[in-house]
């Protein structure tokens, strides 16, 4: 079983999650949006699958430093693991700052950001790719020689805090404002207002942002997002529309050393002859409106119906991949991708959503059954798998013969003579 303290505390996620939809309902605060959040929760998802294979990158490059390269060798106790605590919000700093200021590691971290909403799922929505750069910033740690399972403890711990500050509910703390990361500071870092961008980059401790320029409090509430709105609920474009419009303009850019500048300068940089740095623009409050798409409801059902089962097979995958033959574990990460992506394209009401969605049931998943069994599995998964894929397959069906009568209908709407 998985005992990494992160996928332990999935339950209890959900259960605040649950807490906060039910006091917005009874407040009349809407602080959720149906694809929104959805769209969120597929992210994490997303990065928790993918995490299985990269964070073995990330884990396994931090034991090598501190195997061959460790200058001490510190021993666990209660007192060292305080103090790798700090250090490691202290290496969380600078990462989480650079993921914001060098344009490459923006390219992963802005996932993060493109919710413009602010809840609790939205500390769920992660970048699938974004452990690859921030791995490094913690190397000096093992060099000092902290004990690679306690870093990756205190690691856990310092990603866990920072759950409860994605939340409305919280105002300002008072006196714990100088010392920790609350919900009113971690607010101003989601804002995409210019005084707010690039701000509040503390994990745990605030104490950094005060110590290196970057602390702002919370003043008019923030306005959420990235300055350039993803517009869409599909995760696998969530974490590729970034390095897409990196790919473009580098393109554009003919000189080398620009290219790299480009790279490892802000985001929004371009050589001066290009039109140079393109700052993030103010937010025009009265004309703002939030990305969003109608869903029809009975769609929307559909695609809850599916989310669910993602939401339960990925639960399942994360606490028992260990141990599993890498067929089967590479094979159900295919097919929880696959339907994270189908969700996704369905609530963006892409016209060929409805096909890859027929195509993941029909062969995908009896063949995902069949990988189960040849793996040692009871025969029934097998046939769970088949009647599942049957009944999402009849019940698509019947939305697309929907979808087309309504289409047709507002075909003879738009024809008819006026």
């Amino acid at each position: 079983m998985n005992i990494n303290p992160i996928v332990l505390s999935i339950p209890v996620f959900f259960l605040l999650i649950g807490i906060e939809l039910l006091a917005g309902h009874l407040s009349k605060r809407k602080l959720y949006r149906f694809s929104d959040a959805i769209s969120n929760l597929n992210c994490g998802i997303v990065q928790q699958i993918s995490g299985v294979f990269l964070k073995l990158f990330a884990i396994g490059l931090y034991v090598l430093v501190y195997k061959y390269l460790r200058i001490w060798q510190i021993p666990s106790s209660w007192y060292s693991f305080a103090l790798l605590f700090v250090l490691t919000d202290f290496a969380y700093y600078w990462a989480h700052r650079m993921s914001h200021e060098v344009n490459l590691f923006w390219s992963a971290h802005v996932v993060h950001h493109q919710s413009e909403d602010y809840n609790l799922t939205v500390a769920l929505r992660q970048s699938s790719f974004q452990v690859i750069w921030t791995s490094l910033f913690y190397l000096p740690l093992a060099v000092i020689g902290f004990d690679p399972f306690d870093f990756v403890l205190a690691a856990a711990f310092t990603t866990l805090y920072q759950f409860w500050v994605h939340t409305q509910w919280i105002g300002r703390l008072g006196p714990l404002e100088y010392l920790l990361v609350t919900p009113s500071l971690h607010r101003v870092h989601h804002g995409r207002d210019p005084k707010y961008i690039d701000k509040n980059h503390g994990g745990v401790f605030i104490l950094w942002d005060m110590l290196f320029g970057t602390y702002q409090k919370e003043e008019e509430p923030p306005t959420y997002g990235i300055t350039a709105p993803l517009k869409s609920w599909d995760p696998i474009r969530a974490n590729f529309s970034h390095p897409a419009l990196m790919w473009k303009e580098l393109k554009k850019i003919p000189q080398r050393a620009d290219k790299l500048r480009y790279l490892f300068y802000k985001p929004g940089w371009l050589p001066e002859y290009m039109g140079g740095y393109r700052p993030a623009p103010p937010v025009k409050k009265e004309s703002y409106r939030k990305f969003d798409k109608h869903i029809p409801k009975k769609l929307r059902a559909y695609a809850f119906f599916q989310f669910l089962i993602l939401l339960g097979l990925a639960s399942y995958f994360l606490f028992n991949f260990q141990g599993w033959q890498p067929a089967l574990k590479a094979g159900m990460a295919v097919l929880l991708l696959w339907t994270s992506l189908s969700i996704g394209l369905l609530l963006d009401r892409q016209p060929r959503a409805l096909l890859i969605e027929a195509l993941r049931l029909l062969p995908g998943i009896p063949a995902a059954g069949f990988l189960w069994k040849a793996s040692g599995q009871p025969v029934y998964i097998f046939y769970l798998a088949f009647a599942y894929a049957l009944l999402s397959a009849l019940w698509l069906l019947w939305l697309f013969r929907k979808e087309k009568s309504a289409s047709d209908l507002q075909k003879e709407k738009s024809e008819a003579p006026q």
